[in-house]
């Protein structure tokens, strides 16, 4: 403290500030809690420095609770303080008006692929850009059962190349199994099983967040419930979580509710908590069955089980058309096998009827969007495709499959697929256990507009849920699930990820012909304190951390 009045610094004005106190009013009755501006006085001496003041906002802490006007100060990398008034205690080099907006955590998206920006040499790539022009600060990786043992390693790469945002990372079962098993549908011997579980250990022990699975996807699909049971063992000791794409979200194999059985069961049974990916009744044969999906998710609950899931706000999915159309058997042993079938053609017959059958589950090839970018069907439904080509979707299928990429989900394969039904999104959504996430993906818009979606269409114009419930289920709700520690909420001491948007712009751009339109409305954004967008407009810095899980104490050598 000194013994002097400093000079007072210069105040950031939001953007269309006119436009954004004119909903403030209502934006308060949504909240239904803050109550009228109180005229502050300035003391003669400020109590402190901080780096960035913001002030005059609606400001959601991440919690459950409404929302209410209060000011963030930010020093360093971490919240210094937070509540009414801080305008006059606290001077700073930055202070941003934030009259009219809303102030939240800094998103965190637990399930996406953002793998093209994290990975490139460019940094400009690696500010992941579709993601902070949502308002997101943390992701995390790995999902779908992708996630490669070496944790250490990646975290190291990463954090020395620089990016834009924080990531956490899963290990997967997927490269597990391969680095064992290879692509065959066979169960492990117990040396292999006990291969498998040292790579699982490793990775928990290296700050993985828990077990991931995509037991949908060819390898994973070959593994029994006892060996996903016997990996999940190991991430359990080290206090991790099991994450999965289940099995079957439809009626591919066992279907829907048979498979969230067994996620519940290798949660039981292994002794941790269970997530479920993506959330959803794939299909018309499974449409309406949220409510027997809702209904044992609660009753496993109450028996004291830890289940959650996540869900974006889409009625189309994304996956390869390989994933989608072929029998798993078909591609036992990868690519080279499935043609070697496709060359007999008794088994090509049996593939082609399964294909068929899968293709009706997915609403037929009128409801399937390739989405890959430079190809002949590109941004073409399966059938205009088909049409085109002069044949029948199935084999308009089987020639994408031959020609576009080196596997079941080759980018050239990318497909919007157009199977879920509006009353079961939203009776998901409305779930106090299920989070925001937008499996972002290349070519399908919730890479780029997920957020802003569930905002603009399920709380603004819709009303299925409400403002603080999303900000709560897109932040706070998934750091209190996943241990995410000091993120997720606006406290003092936190890390000083920080969210301010104009509740009239904050709104998705893209759609499904052009999904590579960053989204707008986010007015300022700050990852670890550094400000990563600006009066909307995204900065050059690269302050994310790759967070690391910390397993309980003697659990690791």
């Amino acid at each position: 403290m000194t013994d002097r009045k400093p000079s007072r610094a210069p105040e950031i004005a939001s953007p269309q500030r006119g436009l954004a106190r004119s909903v403030s009013a209502v934006l308060l009755l949504l909240a239904g809690c803050a109550g009228p501006r109180v005229a502050q006085v300035t003391p003669a001496v400020p109590a402190e420095e901080a780096d960035t003041l913001i002030f005059g906002g609606l400001l959601f802490d991440g919690g459950e609770g409404p929302g209410r006007v209060a000011d963030v100060a930010i020093r360093g990398d971490r919240i210094l303080d937070v509540g009414p008034g801080l305008r006059a205690r606290y001077r700073a080099a930055r202070r941003i008006d934030a009259t009219g907006m809303v102030v939240s955590p800094g998103l965190i998206d637990s399930h996406t692929h953002p793998e093209t920006y994290l990975r490139s040499r460019d940094p400009a790539m690696r500010r992941i850009l579709p993601w902070l022009h949502q308002g997101v600060t943390t992701v995390f990786i790995g999902i779908d059962g992708n996630g490669k043992p070496e944790i250490a390693e990646d975290r190291a790469r990463l954090q020395a190349a620089g990016i834009g945002i924080n990531v956490a990372a899963y290990v997967g079962l997927g490269p597990v199994r391969a680095r064992v098993l290879g692509q065959d549908a066979r169960a492990p011997d117990a040396r292999e099983l006990q291969a498998m579980r040292d790579l699982v250990a490793k990775a928990m022990c290296e700050g993985a967040l828990g077990l991931s699975t995509g037991l949908f996807y060819a390898p994973q699909s070959f593994a029994t419930t006892d060996e996903v049971v016997a990996l999940a063992r190991e991430a359990a000791v080290r206090g991790g979580v099991y994450d999965s794409h289940q099995r079957d979200e439809s009626n591919y194999s066992i279907g829907l509710m048979g498979s969230v059985e067994e996620a519940l069961a290798i949660g039981r049974r292994a002794g941790l908590p269970v997530h479920f990916a993506h959330i959803k009744a794939l299909g018309a044969d499974v449409h309406g069955q949220s409510v027997d999906v809702i209904a044992r998710i609660e009753r496993a609950r109450a028996e004291g089980q830890a289940v959650t899931a996540d869900q974006y706000p889409w009625l189309a999915s994304s996956t390869g058309l390989g994933s989608a159309l072929l029998p798993r058997w078909a591609v036992d042993g990868g690519r080279p096998a499935l043609f070697k079938r496709l060359a007999d053609p008794a088994t090509a017959q049996r593939i082609r009827d399964e294909m068929r059958d899968n293709l009706k589950r997915r609403g037929g090839a009128d409801s399937i969007l390739m989405t890959g970018t430079g190809w002949p069907w590109s941004a073409l439904t399966l059938q205009r495709y088909a049409d085109q080509a002069g044949v029948d979707p199935i084999e308009a299928a089987l020639r994408i499959i031959g020609e576009g990429g080196t596997g079941p989900i080759g980018s050239a394969q990318r497909i919007a697929s157009f199977n879920m039904r509006r009353d079961d999104v939203d009776r998901l959504m409305r779930q106090p256990w299920v989070m925001t996430a937008s499996d972002g993906g290349d070519g399908h818009p919730r890479q780029y507009a997920t957020f802003p979606e569930k905002y603009a269409r399920f709380v603004k114009t819709d009303h299925v849920i409400d403002l603080a419930a999303f900000i709560h289920r897109s932040s706070g709700l998934t750091a209190a699930t996943f241990g995410i520690e000091d993120r997720g909420f606006l406290r003092a001491g936190q890390f000083a990820d920080v969210l301010v948007f104009n509740p009239d712009t904050y709104a998705p751009k893209a759609d499904y012909v052009h999904p590579h339109v960053l989204s707008e409305g986010v007015v300022h954004l700050f990852v670890n304190g550094t400000p990563m967008i600006v009066d909307g407009q995204a900065t050059d810095a690269l302050p994310g951390k790759v967070l690391q899980h910390r397993p309980p104490s003697g659990t690791c050598p």
